[in-house]
């Protein structure tokens, strides 16, 4: 079997990998008194002991800088019913937080209210990688909320989806 030598065109690219259903996240860090948030998805653990996950972010972010000066980072796992958080999060230029209600982490983080879980993590490890930095974080604290019939926020071929629909898919 031989390998094509032609470039992978990158709309292709993100196409195929839009074939893969993962979690929604908002990535959350307070610098000098101001929160920092961005959505994200390629979010995943990494070791149990210690216990780590990791999170890639674009290289250009104007978010990420920030968090890295901070040293460390909020996961907020969201909920079927946040999809506007999530929207609002991955716009540029905005006021993410605008309207948004949120509490402090045990690390100092913003924990946006009504999400399904969160981490609080200290950056432990950071890679260049093309055009994203892969960040690596031990968790140091994490809240479970119990309502069982919470749903997460999946994304899903460009959309929005729930465990239902992925089923029926």
């Amino acid at each position: 079997m031989s390998l094509s030598t032609t470039a992978i065109e990158p709309s292709r690219f993100r196409e195929a990998l839009g074939h893969y259903a993962s979690g929604i996240t908002v990535i959350t860090s307070l610098i000098d008194g101001e929160p920092l948030g961005f959505t994200c998805q390629s979010f995943y653990s990494v070791s149990m002991s210690p216990p780590l996950v990791s999170f890639s972010v674009m290289a250009s972010s104007a978010s990420y800088p920030g968090m890295r000066q901070a040293g460390r980072f909020a996961v907020n796992i969201l909920s079927g019913e946040q999809v506007g958080i999530s929207n609002q999060f991955a716009r540029k230029g905005t006021d993410k937080w605008h309207g948004v209600q949120w509490q402090a982490s045990p690390l100092g983080n913003p924990v946006i209210a009504g999400s399904l879980h969160w981490l609080d993590c200290e950056i432990h490890a950071e890679h260049a990688a093309g055009d994203h930095l892969i960040v690596i974080g031990e968790v140091k604290a994490l809240k479970l909320h119990e309502a069982s019939a919470t749903q997460p926020l999946l994304y899903f071929k460009g959309n929005y989806c729930n465990l239902a629909a992925l089923g029926a898919a």
